[in-house]
């Protein structure tokens, strides 16, 4: 990937426990390695408490995935399917630009015997 492209963020709002499997799968399908995650509480609208004006509390992990601009639309989908966001309560995906972006990835460090 050219280290200058234009590139896009993805953010995804997940339930707990998604999360991980979801960057493990981007990793060996897409090869991306410009992601993170975080955690995060939710509130539900549509709960029981909700008719109360309370709405339940729920853990969230909030996905950032910068990727290229030019394959944006595709990894979009990809993460939408793979993620199951489609079913209930499978969260929320996002898509905005960005200006350029670089990679930084780590050297590489020999194991320790």
């Amino acid at each position: 990937m050219n280290r200058e492209a234009p590139c896009k963020l993805l953010l995804c709002i997940l339930p707990k426990g998604v999360a991980a499997g979801l960057l493990e799968i981007l990793r060996k399908e897409k090869d991306i390695l410009r992601a993170s995650v975080k955690s995060a509480r939710g509130v539900g609208r549509i709960t029981p408490l909700a008719y109360r004006g309370i709405g339940a509390q729920s853990e969230k992990e909030v996905v950032s995935i910068v990727v290229p601009a030019a394959t944006a639309d595709e990894l979009f989908d990809f993460v939408f399917e793979r993620a199951d966001i489609a079913r209930p309560h499978g969260g929320i995906l996002f898509m905005h630009e960005l200006g350029p972006a670089s990679a930084f990835v780590l050297p590489e460090v020999p194991d320790e015997e």
